[in-house]
């Protein structure tokens, strides 16, 4: 069944309405219909989007340079795309992988180079990397009107998705409550993030946790400027803000609110261990020390390479409007990618 499909048939179960989370859900994870059950399609240059890793071995030969500090902790990449990264890092690796289709994807590239989890461990000694996940956990979509405090949900009207609002309620209501925006203004809030977040760090017993994602810290995500929310899709390298389009075959994201997994990194008993953009992170990393080990006068070889760290560190591609946030239990040493330009109080 498709996508779309079963989404029409839970909005006529549910009575007529569900929540944006729980339509970006099904658009994007539900099984065997969802977006992230198609595989490798969404991918690279003939995919929907590039992520890092996808653009060459430069963004993990850099990262690697951070997992150095901690040499004996293994490594466990949650949703792992098309193996990229692992492929990149030569380290006792494990891969968390809810999409079948990827997860074979991954065997097929990787071998026995990795190891799949079919769950979390329940303790968990070691380094977890989350590379452009958290944006797509659902979010719910609230608006401030003048009225009160509204969850925008999803109906159908004339066989079209379109929006509806009702009046907010239990957690989502307490926590809209408590960003304070001049309405008119629609945004996300994501409860599903922060609880996920939570649970990493419940079963994280000693070691760190990598999130590379774009985003904001509160104060940014909540401006007054940015009355119309952050939800995005991406289709071909293009991308729009009409998440209704094409349910489960493109992908639908919202921008990642670092205050929120931080403070839910501390409710769980870990300590924030840094904050900084993508491009401070890689540059502190040693990025141009990885650079200078190709060869310059090969163009062949250089030129792809400078390609990538343009991609990864320019203010007008990944390099500002990504962020690296990492969280921990039990780890002392200083982290190398935050030693100049972490951000962290700006949480």
């Amino acid at each position: 069944m498709l996508a779309r499909e079963q989404i029409v048939r839970e909005i006529a179960d549910q009575g007529g309405w569900i929540s944006f989370a729980r339509y970006m859900e099904l658009a994007l994870h539900a099984p065997g219909a969802g977006y992230y059950a198609g595989g490798a399609r969404q991918f690279g240059a003939e995919g929907d989007f590039v992520t890092a890793p996808e653009l060459g071995s430069l963004f993990g030969r850099t990262l690697a340079r951070q997992l150095a500090q901690f040499p004996d902790l293994p490594i466990l990449e949650l949703g792992a795309g098309t193996g990229a990264l692992a492929e990149t890092i030569d380290r006792d690796y494990y891969i968390l992988e809810t999409s079948a289709a990827l997860r074979a994807l991954q065997e097929r590239r990787l071998g026995k180079r990795v190891k799949h989890l079919d769950r979390l461990p329940e303790r968990w000694r070691g380094i977890i990397i989350a590379n452009e996940v958290a944006d797509a956990i659902p979010v719910h979509v609230v608006a401030w009107r003048n009225g009160g405090v509204m969850e925008r949900g999803v109906t159908v009207h004339n066989g079209k998705f379109t929006w509806k609002e009702k009046p907010a309620s239990g957690g989502l209501q307490e926590e809209a409550s408590r960003i304070l925006v001049p309405p008119p203004y629609e945004s996300e809030i994501g409860l599903a993030a922060r609880a996920w977040m939570r649970t990493l760090c419940e079963h994280l017993e000693h070691g760190l946790i990598l999130v590379v994602d774009y985003g904001f810290p509160r104060q940014e995500y909540y401006h007054p400027q940015r009355a119309t929310g952050t939800l995005m899709c991406h289709h071909r390298h293009r991308s729009h803000a009409d998440p209704f389009a094409r349910p489960g075959d493109e992908d639908i994201t919202a921008h990642v609110d670092f205050s929120a997994l931080a403070a839910a990194a501390r409710a769980a008993g870990a300590e924030v261990l840094g904050y900084a953009t993508q491009a401070q992170f890689l540059v502190n990393c040693g990025i141009t020390d990885v650079l200078g080990e190709a060869n310059v006068e090969n163009a062949l070889v250089y030129a792809p390479i400078a390609a990538q760290a343009q991609k990864l560190l320019s203010p007008a591609e990944m390099g500002e409007l990504f962020k690296v946030l990492a969280v921990g239990k039990g780890i002392a040493t200083p982290l190398t990618g935050f030693a100049r330009g972490d951000r962290s109080h700006a949480l």
